[in-house]
């Protein structure tokens, strides 16, 4: 029943005029860009481009049209990234 309980539970959520005022190393634009690449997508020719990830990381929240940021899985994301480059090195 605890799994249900976290699913649940409150999250820190902004919009991008938010979080970006909230964290001002974040820009807006730079925000909606990470936005706009997070999902996988096919490029002109018809080829497969993958996506940042930030959405499988759960730190993109869509309801409607409108689209929050979970702060605290944003900055995992961030620090999983961190972590894939140094693997990679």
């Amino acid at each position: 029943m605890a799994a249900a309980s976290e699913e649940f539970a409150p999250r820190d959520l902004f919009t991008v005029a938010q979080f970006s005022e909230r964290r001002p190393a974040w820009t807006g634009p730079a925000i909606r860009n990470l936005i706009l690449n997070s999902a996988d997508r096919l490029n002109s020719r018809g080829e497969r481009v993958r996506g940042n990830g930030l959405s499988e990381a759960g730190a993109l929240v869509r309801i409607g049209r409108r689209v929050l940021i979970d702060e605290g899985r944003f900055f995992y994301w961030i620090a999983a990234q961190q972590k894939n480059r140094k693997a990679a090195a």
